[in-house]
């Protein structure tokens, strides 16, 4: 072999590897206009009541949209949960209505705000595991995801969609 066949053999390679999926498309989902990037969850202790969910929800469409609902057979019931202080105390409460997808915005659930909390888990991924769930949404309608069980990142760490830790 010479030097400029291993030169466009190394090219053709690197071709290639481009147009492969990355961990963060592979780990992206998408129903109509809407694209749920990088779910994932914490490891539960071992006696906890609930897991927590969370994603974030691209809508690149010109219509608003809901997050109402969803299921996993990991937990007894799905449930959208909302955060937040009251006269200095953190509460929690089901969002009934859902959450409001704005056409064109990006929401993020995630911990200490607006969150998925799964109920009574009947399983408990390690981290590096997934486990899959339905989201459902009140115009998309259902997309089946996987969430990563992950440890939280600090609050002030950009989220990384690539699925290593650093």
């Amino acid at each position: 072999m010479n030097f400029r066949s291993i030169k466009i053999s190394i090219a053709a390679m690197l071709a290639g590897a481009a147009s492969l999926p990355t961990s963060a498309a592979a780990h992206d989902f998408k129903v109509g206009t809407l694209e749920l990037q990088h779910p994932w969850s914490a490891k539960a202790p071992p006696v906890a009541p609930v897991l927590g969910g969370y994603v974030t929800i691209v809508n690149s469409g010109s219509e608003a949209d809901r997050l109402i609902g969803g299921s996993t057979p990991v937990a007894e019931r799905f449930e959208i949960h909302q955060s937040s202080i009251i006269d200095g105390v953190a509460r929690m409460r089901p969002a009934k209505e859902g959450i409001d997808i704005p056409a064109g915005a990006t929401v993020s659930l995630q911990p200490g705000g607006a969150h998925i909390m799964l109920i009574n888990p009947r399983q408990r991924p390690d981290e590096g595991e997934k486990f899959k769930a339905t989201l459902e949404f009140e115009k998309a309608g259902a997309v089946e995801v996987e969430f990563v069980v992950q440890k939280p990142k600090p609050a002030s760490q950009p989220e990384d969609h690539s699925g290593h830790q650093p």
